[in-house]
């Protein structure tokens, strides 16, 4: 009997290595090797003859593919199919990641019986009994008779439930609970959460039903298990937010049927997920009256414009090195920013420490958020208070410039909207927009603007 051949995959990143070690060469991760089996010696493998006798697909011309606009099907979560691009093709994959307890079964719980109202709907877990799911759905309000609940593990007797229910939408609570049996590798290993997606992406794509994978997301923001889980399935969400707040931000790092750049809120209730019909209203309704070092922007989340408070705290440092930390945007942006307002308006902020902060968990990364977090560092700085009814729209160049920013209109009306009276913004902006209820405080360079702002 041939001796069974095996080789040593990294559990964090998939990367797989002939011999074992104690850190993995290429993520740097320790004890993380597994040996698994290549080859099983047991099974049978067609011959060559047998693979040309079956049915295969021929090569055809691209003029002669059969071609129609896919219909999408809504979800009954309008935040939910923004994400999507419309709706959920026929057939597609989508993996829903997040961290543990954020929301993932509720969301996928909701979506389900949202979806149960015109179709069957079969809802996989292997996580939670039929009791428990039952629980949750009472608590829900999620009942309905089209709602089929399967609680199992097996790969191939999920693909046999698919085959007797024929639900128009499966749902699988998690990818990390399944396992097949003809790979030898512990369940929720990189090889089994490896082969049981790309069968379960081969179910979806065979039979044409939709499957939502519900998988977990590392302490890094990654979705748990070999990058090539990514690759795929059709569309990868993120499911965003802190468990101690009841924001939660949907994002696609992955659309191969829409956008990347559009993004869904809910707010977490006692009784699921609730849509966030206006959400520039709601990061907006606890801010501070008088506080320096907040400053408002119109931030581009797809295609819908959001006003976020962007906040600073500049304060004397007692360490060597000052402190910089920024969160929800990005650290490289502010440090830049920091650098210009020492060159071109002397601020002496080498011996401050420089916190910055996009307020209710946001995170944007746009270049409109220079000019408010210039503003508002400013603002600490100073110890001046900008007009509250004022938000700032702007990209900063190293010379100090303000640089026009695109969707200008619909960033300054989602302000008029909102009741805000003054915009500062770049000054080649205020020549694109042609009328405006609120006043434009046009500018051409982060001076000119500051000059303005903190008067």
């Amino acid at each position: 009997m041939p001796k069974p051949e095996t080789k040593f995959v990294c559990q964090a990143c998939g990367q797989d290595f002939p011999r074992w070690s104690g850190q993995c060469a290429s993520c740097g991760e320790w004890n993380t090797l597994v040996e698994e089996q290549i080859r099983n010696p047991k099974s049978e493998i067609r011959n060559k003859s047998e693979i040309l006798n079956s049915k295969l697909e021929k090569p055809i011309p691209i003029t002669e593919v059969d071609f129609r606009i896919e219909e999408r099907m809504p979800t009954g979560l309008a935040e939910l199919d923004r994400v999507l691009g419309g709706g959920v093709v026929a057939g597609s994959a989508v993996l829903v990641a997040g961290e543990p307890g954020i929301g993932k079964s509720t969301m996928m719980l909701q979506t389900a019986e949202a979806l149960a109202k015109k179709s069957r709907v079969l809802y996989v877990s292997g996580e939670e009994s039929v009791k428990q799911i039952r629980l949750r759905a009472e608590r829900l309000g999620t009942l309905s008779k089209n709602l089929i609940l399967l609680p199992e593990t097996n790969l191939f007797a999920i693909e046999n439930s698919i085959n007797e229910v024929k639900p128009s939408f499966v749902v699988i609570d998690s990818i990390q609970t399944l396992f097949r049996e003809d790979v030898t590798s512990a369940a929720s290993s990189v090889a089994q959460v490896r082969e049981c997606a790309a069968y379960l992406v081969r179910i979806a794509k065979t039979t044409g039903i939709p499957i939502f994978i519900v998988g977990h997301a590392t302490k890094e923001g990654t979705v748990a298990g070999p990058r090539v889980l990514e690759h795929v399935v059709d569309t990868v969400l993120y499911f965003e937010g802190e468990q101690h707040k009841q924001y939660r931000l949907l994002r696609a790092t992955k659309n191969r049927f829409g956008s990347t750049q559009e993004v869904g809120i809910f707010e977490m209730k006692e009784n699921g997920l609730a849509e966030v019909a206006n959400p520039s209203e709601l990061f907006l309704s606890e801010r501070a009256e008088a506080s320096p070092g907040s400053v408002i922007t119109a931030a581009i989340e797809g295609t819908r414009p959001l006003l976020v408070e962007i906040q600073a705290l500049v304060a004397p440092t007692k360490m060597a090195y000052p402190i910089r930390k920024a969160t929800g945007v990005d650290y490289n942006r502010v440090s830049i920013i920091i650098a210009v307002l020492e060159r071109h308006l002397g601020f002496k902020l080498s011996s401050m420490d420089v916190y910055v902060n996009a307020a209710g968990g946001v995170r944007t990364v746009e270049p409109a958020i220079d000019l408010p977090i210039a503003l508002a560092i400013a603002s600490g700085y100073k110890n001046k208070l900008i007009d509250h009814g004022a938000m700032a729209i702007g990209e900063i160049g190293l010379a100090g410039e303000l640089r026009s920013v695109n969707h200008i209109e619909q960033r300054v009306r989602e302000a008029e909207k909102l009741g805000f009276k003054t915009v500062y913004l770049p000054a080649a902006n205020v020549k694109e927009l042609k009328k405006a209820k609120i006043k434009l405080a046009g500018a051409a360079s982060i001076k000119d603007a500051l000059t303005a702002a903190l008067q």
